[in-house]
């Protein structure tokens, strides 16, 4: 099995002919909100029923069974459109397992892509019968295992405010939190942050120059005071608004902004969301960085003489662009940027020989991962 990126759809070979079976989704299975100079991915193959006799692939927010011997349309597993845009994404309790079936539970991390929510549940692999473990809520779920003979789970939870830490849960619990079942917390990490002043953060939503609505994050002191006038620093790198909660350790960066450290001081720190056009990414920075910085100081609490910029590599980039655009700012921090494209185009990586004129003709393979989103590098 293949996906095409130009037809979008996955095809078989049975071994004597080639066949589409994804054409009955009227679902798009790519990323829709792709903005890069290339062929948006596929969301990706959760796996193979035992036998062969289906394979489960995702769209945005489901998860589909496509029979393959044309027995039946394909169908969904999940319920995610019907939970208000909330994605599933498959997580594999079993280290072993090697298909999936109609007899076992099957076990999804959830996430609202409106309201930045996530859970944890479980569905029997034939219907739609859902069990909630985690319940929906302003938290990050990660590292989710279960024990190998028992209906006993151990994950991590997070938020803005508190560093992950293990928790247990049951089947047997005798109480629900919020919908989910009960756990006990197993570890509590980083107990002397209670000695700092700490943060907040919050979605912020405006209108960007080119008329989209666009939303970023707003991180504030703990002891906000709405009638202070705060300095600000703006830092962004693509799209990090899908990181609400989750949480930053004030720890060293190669050459980012470390967004506790300045909040803990007294500064806001604005994480706008950047979306692009084709051929300007200067140009769409500006148009969202700029415009939610003005739309930010309305809010009354933000000393406009005291505004600065931070990005890293793409964002450094975009740093060293904005600031020949406007005067807005007062001090620019650009980490490890390419400020010119030209001279740039024909440089060498270091790390394993690339020309990287494909990173501008054709960006295909990001360089690494951002703790707050996905890679686009250039430097």
């Amino acid at each position: 099995m293949w996906y095409d990126n130009k037809v979008k759809n996955y095809f078989v070979w049975d071994g004597s002919s080639t066949k589409n079976i994804t054409a009955k989704i009227k679902f798009p299975l790519w990323n829709e909100k792709n903005d890069t100079p290339e062929d948006p991915n596929p969301y990706g193959v959760m796996g193979w029923h035992e036998g062969d006799s289906a394979v489960y692939v995702y769209d945005k927010y489901d998860v589909w069974r496509i029979p393959l011997a044309n027995t039946a349309d394909p169908s969904t597993i999940t319920s995610g459109r019907k939970l208000i845009n909330s994605s599933f994404r498959y997580i594999k309790v079993d280290p072993e397992e090697k298909f999936i079936s109609h007899k076992t539970w099957l076990h999804f991390r959830t996430f609202n892509e409106e309201k930045k929510l996530s859970s944890v549940v479980k569905y029997l692999g034939s219907d739609l019968i859902g069990e909630t473990i985690a319940a929906t809520g302003p938290y990050v779920y990660s590292s989710f295992i279960k024990a190998k003979d028992a209906n006993v789970y151990v994950f991590s939870k997070e938020d803005y405010i508190s560093s992950p830490n293990l928790y247990i849960t049951s089947a047997n619990s005798t109480s629900t939190v919020n919908g989910g079942w009960s756990y006990t917390q197993l570890s509590a990490l980083n107990p002397q942050q209670k000695e700092h002043n700490w943060m907040t953060a919050e979605l912020f939503k405006w209108k960007a120059y080119d008329g989209k609505e666009s939303e970023g994050i707003v991180y504030k002191p703990e002891d906000f005071d709405p009638k202070k006038k705060y300095p600000l620093i703006c830092y962004f790198y693509e799209t990090l608004s899908d990181g609400l909660y989750n949480y930053l350790p004030p720890a060293p960066t190669p050459s980012r902004l470390n967004i506790p450290f300045f909040v803990s001081r007294g500064y806001i720190v604005f994480a706008p969301d950047i979306h692009y056009g084709t051929g300007h990414p200067g140009k769409d920075a500006y148009d969202y960085v700029v415009s939610g910085t003005r739309a930010l100081v309305k809010k009354g609490f933000i000393d406009s003489t005291r505004m600065g910029l931070q990005g890293q590599s793409w964002g450094g980039y975009q740093v060293a662009y904005i600031i020949t655009m406007t005067n807005l700012y007062k001090a620019a921090w650009a980490g490890a940027p390419v400020v010119n494209m030209t001279s740039a185009y024909g440089g060498i990586r270091w790390e394993n020989g690339k020309n990287r004129q494909f990173q501008y003709e054709k960006n295909t393979k990001p360089h690494r991962r951002h703790p707050l989103g996905k890679a686009r590098v250039i430097y």
